[in-house]
């Protein structure tokens, strides 16, 4: 798949909510995730320490209100979507989120993503 395969797919499978057959269809063994500076697990690499980070993040949610992703922009081996959320987490209340995210891809996988959201309290 080139890019924009990759791309469309991802965005697909989010729409329907299968984020995990997402990570395991698209995405690289060796897969680096960043989050903003300061967020748990600010950077991480490989499949199985992004399904862990994943799965706790489901895990934290109590229930999903709504979850939006716009189409993507690609350019290059690049591309981008936002995504929008609103969960109640089990911990911290109903919350409504936004972020940017960016993802690279070589040879049809994913390789690098990378979010840009407002951290709480800053």
């Amino acid at each position: 798949m080139n890019t924009q395969q990759v791309a469309d797919r991802l965005v697909e499978l989010c729409r329907k909510g299968e984020n995990m057959q997402a990570l395991q269809e698209l995405y690289h063994q060796d897969i680096v995730s960043k989050e903003m500076p300061g967020a748990p697990n600010a950077e991480i690499k490989g499949m199985e320490a992004v399904l862990k980070k994943t799965n706790e993040w489901f895990a934290s949610v109590e229930e999903m209100h709504g979850a939006e992703t716009s189409d993507p922009i690609v350019a290059g081996d690049h591309f981008t979507c936002k995504m929008s959320f609103d969960c109640t987490f089990k911990e911290r209340g109903r919350m409504q989120m936004e972020e940017v995210s960016v993802f690279k891809v070589n040879n049809g996988k994913i390789v690098e993503e990378q979010f840009f959201y407002d951290m709480p309290g800053q």
